[in-house]
């Protein structure tokens, strides 16, 4: 039985909380899928203070003391993780930005190899999908492997059309993301992810040393001496170009200090 855990940045459950509950229900029907819905207006998420604590000696180090680390562990116990927000200004909610922030160790040390996420924007009008590209690219940073997600469009109150062509997109939705869940391999990064990962370790390795709890992360992990967090096959022209990342970070490193 596969464990998907969505959390919905949204303080009313209005159409943000309805398609997550549609996504829901298409992907227990699958028959090995247990859901739950977490209403991030249930729980207390601090303001990140940018004081990088949580970077440098780790995020028990984090001055606030709320439920960031309850909902790391329902991320952690989960297989699959979705991220839903509603289109608020054409960026994502303030609760769900909340939690975005204080995941941002995680990014520094993702974590979260083997286990899927996709996203659910909702919106009147339109800018959503822009919305679902930075929340999958916030799952891939965090280590998650992306499903692309789905923006509904409905303007209040909701035709029958806008809502039968909602439940199609979500279906599909959750066929996707029902075959990321059972999938047994990661997939091969893209070259923007292996950019990040060359690059940003190559700065690492000329900047950092044992006293940086990020570069102790590397070291335990194997990270300095491996083609990518985990094990893939990048083929030829992406192993010549991963090298490629390494100078070039290398090179910026020491021009910088410079």
């Amino acid at each position: 039985m596969k464990k998907v855990t969505a959390f919905v940045g949204s303080a009313r459950k209005r159409h943000t909380y309805e398609a997550v509950r549609q996504l829901m229900e298409h992907l227990e029907r699958f028959g090995d899928v247990e859901c739950e819905i977490v209403d991030l207006a249930d729980y207390r998420i601090e303001i990140c203070r940018g004081c990088k604590l949580c970077f440098e000696k780790g995020e028990e180090a984090c001055p606030h003391k709320d439920d960031r680390d309850v909902l790391v562990e329902k991320m952690t116990a989960s297989d699959g993780v979705v991220f839903a927000s509603p289109n608020y200004m054409f960026q994502v909610s303030a609760l769900m930005k909340a939690l975005i922030d204080r995941l941002a160790y995680i990014g520094h040390r993702p974590r979260f190899f083997g286990r899927s996420f996709t996203s659910v924007v909702a919106q009147g009008l339109f800018g959503g999908e822009k919305i679902v590209k930075y929340l999958d690219f916030v799952g891939a940073c965090l280590g998650f492997r992306t499903v692309r997600g789905t923006c509904v469009t409905a303007l209040e109150p909701m035709t029958a059309r806008e809502a039968q062509r909602i439940d199609c997109l979500l279906a599909k939705q959750s066929e996707r993301f029902h075959r990321s869940l059972i999938a047994q391999e990661n997939p091969v990064p893209s070259l923007m992810m292996l950019a990040g990962f060359r690059m940003g370790r190559a700065s690492m390795r000329v900047n950092l040393d044992e006293s940086s709890l990020d570069y102790r992360y590397y070291v335990e992990h194997g990270w300095f001496a491996s083609n990518y967090y985990y094990p893939t096959r990048l083929g030829p022209l992406k192993t010549l170009v991963g090298w490629l990342f390494d100078a070039i970070g290398t090179r910026m490193a020491k021009k910088r200090n410079r």
